[in-house]
């Protein structure tokens, strides 16, 4: 059986990209809640599936390194011959290229994250702090169809939960792709399979609840009325028309929306607003336009919204999904690994050190001062004991 690939035990056969940790760092982007199918399968190796192919990643202080699983039946042999090797090593070159600028399309690798923190930073002392932190967590442009359809699985539903559903999902209805140590590997269903009339049925069956019902609704109904390349074909339409076509399928609201736009269709000024984002605004941002508002109404979204992207600028969605990341509760060590290792500044380190020194010398002294003393003493009873 197939086993999960590992750098360490074979570094010839993987790939790689030049990209600093301070541009990517996969287990904050990959785990942070805009993308529900990755799974750290071994220390700092991850796997998941993008483009109907499965991949692991890993990466180093300025590489990201990845392995692509390929069906390797039915190619090559002893008997093959010069000319079909040589295809054979064209065709792995193209393959090579093309996965590559998947790769690079799929984490938006042409946008410069550092220089957007620096931006952010600028404009904002609370971001400053945070992004110190958290380095290198940036939005990803998935395929629109797996998004919408995950994050209608959202809904009153918190991280673990959705990523469970989400994998039952495919197992259910995805094309198998491949089995690696125990585990099967499924592509994303497509919209035909999600519409399918058993489809709400069997999805309770699975757990999904009231989901359901919006998973195969939401499906039948971009295909009755839009066709199978809507989706996609909102990336073309400006931010405000796509999230309001979107909120017309069932089970979508503003907050689904505005992460659909965000995480799949290049609307990168998009804020998804839920309460935990509000709470944010409220407590680090000081926010009380909302007048004392106890739900959050369409007009607080809204609002909310507007300040992050007065405050940001066009990427404020990127911005937001820093600190969203960072008030997530599988990350507070970071913030308390980084108090513990960090002074409060230079000059009061530098000032603990040479007090420290300086104690340390007078604590010395004394001890090596004392002994001396008692020497003296013994000598002078020596001399009094010999005049007598």
């Amino acid at each position: 059986m197939a086993k999960h690939a590992v750098l360490s035990s074979g570094a010839k056969l993987w790939r790689s990209l030049p990209c600093a940790k301070s541009e990517l760092r996969l287990e904050l982007t990959l785990a942070c809640g805009q993308t529900f199918r990755w799974r750290e399968n071994a220390d700092g190796h991850w796997t998941g599936v993008i483009g109907g192919r499965v991949w692991t990643l890993t990466q180093t202080e300025d590489t990201l390194w990845y392995y692509v699983y390929t069906n390797q039946g039915g190619a090559g042999g002893e008997n093959s011959s010069e000319d079909s090797l040589r295809a054979e090593s064209v065709t792995a070159s193209h393959h090579s290229e093309v996965e590559a600028e998947m790769l690079r399309d799929y984490f938006q690798l042409h946008v410069k994250l550092g220089d957007l923190y620096k931006e952010w930073g600028a404009a904002d002392s609370h971001f400053k702090k945070i992004s110190d932190i958290f380095t290198g967590v940036r939005m990803l442009r998935q395929d629109p169809t797996e998004c919408l359809f995950s994050f209608i699985c959202t809904s009153n539903n918190h991280i673990s939960r959705i990523q469970g559903m989400v994998e039952r999902l495919c197992q259910a209805l995805g094309s198998p792709l491949c089995q690696l140590d125990q585990t099967s590997y499924h592509d994303f269903p497509t919209l035909s399979a999600l519409a399918d009339s058993g489809v709400e049925e069997r999805l309770r069956d699975l757990g999904f609840g009231y989901r359901a019902r919006f998973l195969q609704q939401s499906a039948k109904q971009i295909l009755d009325t839009h066709g199978p390349q809507w989706l996609v074909g909102l990336r073309n339409v400006p931010y405000l028309e796509a999230r309001d076509s979107l909120r017309t399928l069932p089970g979508v609201g503003t907050k689904v929306a505005d992460c659909v736009c965000l995480m799949c269709l290049d609307k990168c000024e998009a804020v998804p607003v839920d309460t935990h984002v509000w709470q944010i605004a409220k407590r680090d941002y000081k926010y009380t336009s909302d007048n004392g508002q106890k739900t959050l109404t369409e007009k607080v979204h809204r609002d909310i919204g507007d300040f992050f992207r007065k405050l940001w600028g066009p990427y404020a969605g990127w911005a937001h999904s820093v600190l969203f990341c960072a008030d997530l509760k599988k990350f507070q060590h970071l913030k308390e690994m980084k108090s513990l290792k960090q002074p409060q500044n230079e000059e009061e380190r530098e000032g603990e050190c040479k007090g420290l020194k300086v104690k340390r010398e007078f604590d010395g002294h004394e001890k090596k001062k004392k002994p001396k003393s008692e020497r003296q003493k013994k000598a002078k009873m020596s001399i009094k004991t010999e005049e007598v």
